[in-house]
């Protein structure tokens, strides 16, 4: 069994200048944090501008290729995604972060000009299978580059490091998606679809530099490893498969799988009757592109102001498994409330709030389920629960979506069918919970219990 913790590695520098008064009025934050908080910052900034810009563009390909085919698509994804995770859990287990993490954005970057450059020769109208293909590639490039973010995060900062910091650090995600989304939006009509792609590419290699100055930081500044955890310089090590085999092994770490598994299942069902609405009311691609920019934007703004004012004090004030019971319990309201009134409007409203709830409060509390788990899993076990388990709830929902529209059922049973998922989601967050709090304990034990073995009387004597 995988099931012992192993604890993240707080940031322990000696102490800096003040902390400014208009960041300790959004945050509290330590003086010694801030460095790592703004390469934190920069890094997911830029991944998420990137992600953001291609986002609407992905979207739109996948309702130009017909809605009949999204299900495909997502099988597609499925299996794109079970291809590339044992490769990159070989580049985890062989080279140290330092070095995989870069050819990791860099693999996708190439990825993003070959498309380009496809674009560029298809001309205006573009070609099917060419959207197709970057519908697949764009729903597993999304998963990868922000797993690979929060592994690296959940190795630099602790449990009380999380709960304090992660909801500002999402916020600089929200700020990255604003701006890419905002891009797309305002370019889209005018500007080819090749030249954004060469924007996206190169904020990845933003990214990368971001990701060197932020390991370069926590090196110097975390505490020695725990015995068993490699030093973050270092290999990790162990088998490319660990991350199938040691989330199957763990009753902590299946159960963060079945809360990704019943999120991604009803998001699933939102997204496919979104762009239902997207077709049936835009009648060219670039009014469609920009439809979903404006969708993403006003996500994003929402998602700003709640990750600025309220979530580190929602996780502070109520902890970590009534704070992940926040989504599934609006959720359940939502698909009730879409199960008696179907309508576009509703529809929108409850994708734009759920997902500004998934971002700011739901996405960086759940990595702090992570901060107690060993750096294996961290990168390992957690990029196949945010790739291929994530990509199998996609599954299960667009196949289900298809299934109960084949019944000639419509959008109320899909709401109907939605509500005990999330019933069940709920149940789920608030047992990872304890779970969690019941791991950090049993880590502060065992760390105190080793420093005072090192600090007692010499037996020699």
């Amino acid at each position: 069994m995988s099931d012992g913790p192993g604890p993240a590695k707080p940031l322990t520098a000696g102490s800096g200048g003040p902390v400014p008064p208009w960041l300790r009025r959004l945050i509290d934050v330590r003086a010694e944090e801030i460095p790592a908080l703004a390469w934190s910052w920069a890094y997911i900034f830029s991944i998420l501008a990137a992600y953001y810009v291609l986002r609407p563009i992905r979207d739109q390909m996948g309702v130009a290729s017909g809605i009949e085919n999204l299900p495909w698509l997502f099988t597609g994804t499925l299996v794109g995604m079970l291809a590339l995770n044992v490769p990159f859990a070989w580049l985890v287990k062989t080279l140290p972060r330092a070095r995989f993490v870069p050819l990791t954005y860099r693999f996708f970057a190439a990825n993003i000009v070959l498309f380009a450059g496809a674009l560029y020769l298809a001309g205006p109208e573009g070609d099917v299978w060419i959207g197709r293909a970057f519908f697949i590639w764009l729903s597993i490039f999304n998963l990868f580059v922000v797993s690979v973010f929060w592994a690296t995060i959940v190795d630099v900062f602790s449990t009380e490091q999380g709960k304090r910091l992660f909801g500002f650090i999402a916020a600089g995600a929200t700020l990255g998606a604003i701006a890419g989304s905002a891009t797309t939006a305002i370019l889209a009509r005018d500007v080819p679809t090749w030249a954004l792609l060469i924007g996206a590419a190169l904020l990845l290699e933003v990214a990368v530099f971001s990701m060197r100055g932020l390991a370069r930081l926590s090196d110097r500044l975390n505490r020695a490893p725990v015995t068993g955890d490699a030093a973050p310089s270092e290999a990790i090590g162990g088998s490319a498969f660990a991350g199938i085999t040691r989330t199957f092994q763990s009753p902590y770490l299946l159960n963060i799988g079945l809360f990704l598994l019943l999120f991604s299942v009803t998001s699933t069902f939102l997204y496919f009757e979104q762009a239902g609405i997207a077709k049936r009311s835009f009648p060219d691609r670039g009014s469609q592109t920009a439809f979903f920019a404006s969708v993403d934007l006003l996500v994003n703004l929402l998602t700003l102001g709640v990750q600025f004012f309220l979530t580190g004090r929602i996780v502070r004030r109520i902890g970590v498994g009534p704070a992940l019971a926040l989504l599934p319990a609006a959720s359940i309201l939502g698909f009730a409330a879409l199960a008696l009134s179907p309508t576009i409007t509703a529809i929108v409203a409850f994708q734009v709030f759920r997902r500004a709830g998934n971002f700011a409060i739901a996405r960086p509390i759940r990595e702090v389920l992570f901060t107690v788990v060993p750096r294996e899993d961290r990168y390992k076990a957690k990029n196949f629960l945010d790739t291929v388990v994530y990509r199998t709830g996609d599954q299960i929902g667009a196949w289900s979506f298809q299934g109960i529209g084949a019944l000639g059922l419509g959008s109320t049973a899909v709401a109907i069918a939605a509500v005990p998922l999330s019933v069940a989601w709920l149940l789920n967050s608030l047992w990872l919970g304890r779970r969690q709090e019941a791991r950090r304990v049993a880590i502060e034990e065992a760390e105190d219990s080793g420093k005072d073995r090192a600090t007692g009387p010499s037996r020699g004597n």
